[in-house]
């Protein structure tokens, strides 16, 4: 039984980075769509999908709760406005053509994380994972100094997540409940600017024209399901086994933009991904080392 769990366990957390990893073959389905208008779509019709989820589950009264505690709801407003910036870069860098940024803000991310951690809540870092951040800096500051300017599209994408994470950490709700709270914290400012843009452009039949009619509504659907995926397989599998599968999200990224989007790969871009990769390679090796320890008898 232990070991079916953990199979069912690998099976959805590997196929919500596997989900993750292909959106940008989604998002640029609406690529003739203004970025800011998917995103306060996506904002809607995450919130419709999560609601109907929360129903069916009997699970609205951790909503009714949350709006009476002040410290979860001002977290779930911090949330909201950080997972909104974090989705509005990514649907922007998609859609003007820099899956490559987007994947090595992804690369990036888990070492911010691992530094918020260590800065705001005293964690210690092994000895692997603090060469993982040097790399990182190091692939960073080349690129700086041959191209003269940070990846600043890539940090984009990667800042807010990784204080998203931050922010959540000891929330006092499900992860279910959090993204339910925050987009509906969220949704008068998604519904000002898409009231605002359709008026713009002449009315709904312009902004719903062709495919947009059923792919808005989709957004829902393809930001809440891996997300329900990774929370019911991460709870049957060890936590850090996720920090290993978790990469399988910017790779798949990467190889889209790369070998679907015919992003252009230069030699500097090159070396700056290489010598992330090899901080990363680092961090791997020691948790596959410490999964074979746990594994072998005592």
């Amino acid at each position: 039984m232990e070991s079916q769990k953990r199979t069912l366990g690998l099976a959805t957390v590997l196929a919500s980075y596997i989900l993750w990893g292909l959106l940008p073959g989604f998002w640029t389905l609406l690529a003739p769509v203004n970025s800011v208008y998917i995103l306060a779509q996506r904002i809607v019709w995450s919130l419709v999908f999560m609601a109907l989820f929360m129903l069916c589950t009997r699970r609205l009264g951790e909503i009714a709760a949350a709006f009476r505690d002040r410290k979860v709801l001002r977290r779930s407003v911090l949330c909201g406005v950080l997972i909104t910036l974090n989705w509005g870069t990514y649907i922007f860098a998609v859609n003007s053509g820099h899956v490559l940024d987007a994947s090595m803000g992804y690369f990036i991310e888990p070492v911010l994380v691992a530094l918020i951690g260590v800065v705001f809540f005293r964690e210690k870092p092994t000895l692997a994972e603090k060469l993982t951040f040097c790399c990182a800096m190091a692939g960073i500051l080349y690129l700086l100094v041959r191209t003269g300017r940070l990846p600043l599209l890539a940090l984009a994408v990667a800042t807010p997540f990784a204080l998203y994470g931050a922010v959540k950490k000891d929330l006092a709700l499900s992860a279910q409940a959090s993204l339910m709270m925050e987009t509906l914290l969220m949704l008068p400012l998604a519904l000002a600017f898409s009231a605002w843009w359709t008026a713009r452009l002449g009315g709904s039949e312009a902004v719903l024209g062709g495919a947009s009619f059923w792919l808005l509504p989709a957004c829902g659907v393809v930001t809440s399901v891996p997300l329900l995926l990774f929370n019911v397989g991460v709870k049957e599998i060890p936590y850090y086994f996720t920090g290993i599968l978790m990469y399988i999200n910017p790779t798949l990224q990467f190889l889209m933009g790369l070998l679907y989007f015919h992003e252009e790969m230069n030699v500097d871009r090159l070396i700056a991904f290489a010598i992330i990769w090899v901080g990363i390679f680092l961090t791997l090796a020691e948790k596959i080392t410490a999964i074979r320890r746990e594994k072998q008898p005592s």
